[in-house]
């Protein structure tokens, strides 16, 4: 029977509440729909903490072995974990998240084989509509696990996250983590066992209904736990992961937040200290300091568009060792071009090690602007919007990659539309505090008038 499943499939995975919009049987399909498309023999499915997380595994592993494909069950795994299996058995995989969404959504994040990306433009819409016209069977078999073989990655996981430092040059630190009830509370202790930082753990415990705070620490309110936990303890840094563990935040010792644009900067160094005179790739409403910095340390800055099927495509052409998004994503050649919050993390916490200084003082170097931070704006017309912007700022350059960048000599922004909600994202950053207020209002203004939904 045909389904409609266009609700749930995204730009960049399929995402939706459950069982409203994603249930038993969008899993089914979905995972046959995955196995078909990639034509895969072997395929690896794994889950995060969510309370739907297991039963939607076990009906996307059904779908997938009822047309062949012999599945290998991860279990419970963190996004980065699922890509780096995916990467070294070289196989198609598919995890069951909804990352940092609230409690009642999940969803599913696939790939192709080698941890390549699938987005909308690379395959998710042929997923789609491979699953909206899925004629297998209705109901899931009560006998679906004996299609399916259990494989425990996360001990070879741990040790190729490990790979990215000098274990030795690690020095005693103090560090908080919030897993927040996410799964680096199922990998942190496993990657960190055995090295010489002295751990303050908030949330480990996985518990899919975020009893603490959600687990999207983007939102600077679910960053107070930590930045108090920090002050408290007198530790070096916390560090943040969202509920799938995919994605790293910071702050200092101060508890002061650090931004994605900072960290890229800070990890772009770290990676060209390893492999001097390499392309690192930033998207465009990355700070002005990220290409300054990679420049600064005999690096080739690449831009691209925002969003990680982009990024790991501009990799895969470039050959570059490392990306990184304002939005916390950090991608590593070395982990099949795949994005990983724990490398980013070790590697952070190797560069504080051989500073021996704080991570304030660290980080001065890369403070050398001032950012609105993300501003969305509903819209009646994303397109006459921006339109309206490319008329009122045509003395600037101008750059239509992802949206509108224009660029002038002393501030900068960018405004693109959001692909599922009828809104604008504005990020802007200029030389001083008080252009960027000023000028943040200004565009704003022009992107509410006569524009607000």
């Amino acid at each position: 029977m045909h389904r409609d499943l266009s609700a749930i499939f995204k730009a960049y995975d399929i995402r939706g509440t459950y069982p409203g919009e994603i249930d038993e049987d969008a899993a089914r399909r979905i995972g046959a729909a995955l196995a078909r498309f990639c034509d895969a023999s072997r395929l690896a499915v794994g889950r995060d903490m969510r309370t739907s997380s297991e039963a939607l595994a076990r009906a996307f592993a059904w779908g997938a072995s009822s047309v062949g494909a012999e599945v290998l069950d991860l279990g419970l795994v963190s996004t980065d974990g699922l890509y780096f299996a995916s990467g070294k058995l070289d196989v198609p995989a598919c995890m069951v998240t909804a990352s940092h969404n609230p409690a009642r959504y999940n969803g599913f994040k696939p790939c192709r084989a080698g941890a390549a990306p699938i987005g909308s433009e690379s395959g998710l819409k042929d997923i789609q509509a491979l699953a909206e016209e899925d004629e297998g069977a209705a109901e899931v078999s009560d006998h679906q696990d004996s299609e399916v073989a259990q494989l425990d990655i996360i001990g070879d996981y741990s040790a190729h996250c490990r790979s990215f430092v000098k274990v030795e040059a690690l020095r005693p630190l103090k560090v908080v983590i919030d897993a927040g009830n996410g799964m680096a509370g199922l990998t942190v202790p496993v990657v960190f066992e055995d090295l010489p930082f002295q751990l303050v753990p908030l949330y480990f415990e996985l518990d899919g209904t975020f009893p603490n705070h959600p687990a999207s620490p983007i939102e600077p309110e679910n960053l107070v736990d930590l930045q108090r936990a920090v002050q408290e303890t007198g530790s070096d840094l916390g560090i943040a992961f969202d509920g799938d563990a995919d994605r790293m935040f910071l702050v200092d010792e101060r508890s002061n937040p650090v931004s994605g644009s900072t960290t890229t900067a800070l990890v772009a160094e770290r990676v060209l200290k390893k492999q001097p005179g390499e392309r690192i790739i930033y998207n465009l409403i990355c700070s002005w300091t990220v290409p300054e910095i990679i420049r600064e340390n005999g690096g080739e800055p690449i831009r691209t568009r925002v969003g990680h099927s982009f990024i790991k495509d501009v990799m895969a052409k470039t050959g570059a060792a490392f990306g990184g998004e304002h939005s916390g994503h950090y991608y590593f050649r070395d982990n099949f071009r795949a994005d990983s919050g724990m490398i980013a993390a070790l590697l952070v916490l190797e560069a504080l090690s051989l500073a021996d200084k704080p991570l304030s003082e660290l980080l001065e170097p890369y403070n050398r602007y001032f950012a609105s931070g993300e501003i969305n704006s509903e819209v009646k017309d994303q397109q006459e919007r921006l339109e309206v912007l490319a008329d009122g700022y045509q003395e600037g350059k101008q750059d239509r990659t992802d949206g509108l960048t224009v660029e002038l000599e002393d501030w900068w922004f960018n405004c693109r539309p959001s692909n599922t909600e009828p809104l604008l994202r504005l990020n802007l950053e200029a030389r001083t505090e008080e252009l960027m207020k000023t000028k943040r209002n200004e565009v704003l203004s022009l992107i509410r008038e006569n524009g607000e939904g």
